[in-house]
């Protein structure tokens, strides 16, 4: 299991390598060919050739020279082929001195095991967001 443990971290690490490198199909290449990807907007992108696609276009336009680093935060295995994990990443763009907090993002991924590989099946990204005031409000209204 420690050698799955590794080898899932170093899936992720590879998706930082590609981002980094502006390479839409290093990026794919991470994902089944069937993955689901959820962008933090919504966008639900599926396979892994669309996933390459989209990427691309977007580090040939306004995501150009940014930069993209991440850790997992949490990983089990649901099966010893099956696994689940969180991480959390941020996106530098080119003119950013540092990556701003309000960039930070969280990401659920389910991991798999093919063919002695492990890939992504599924990736849901979300915006980190701080509760607004109102929100704060409401919730405290909502306690039993």
């Amino acid at each position: 299991m420690n050698d799955d443990i590794q080898a899932v971290h170093d899936l992720f690490e590879s998706l930082s390598v590609a981002w980094n490198h502006g390479d839409g199909k290093a990026y794919g290449l991470c994902f089944t060919l069937d993955a689901d990807y959820v962008t933090f907007h919504g966008e639900h992108i599926i396979g892994r050739h669309n996933i390459a696609d989209v990427h691309q276009k977007l580090w040939e336009g306004v995501l150009r020279g940014s930069t993209l680093s991440g850790k997992i935060t949490n990983l089990r295995f649901i099966a010893p082929d099956t696994a689940i994990f969180h991480a959390v990443g941020v996106v530098q763009l080119r003119w950013h001195k540092h990556a701003p907090k309000k960039r930070n993002s969280v990401n659920t991924n389910v991991a798999v095991k093919q063919n002695g590989k492990w890939k992504i099946a599924a990736f849901h990204n979300c915006r980190i967001q701080v509760p607004s005031v109102m929100h704060k409000v409401m919730m405290k209204l909502m306690k039993p």
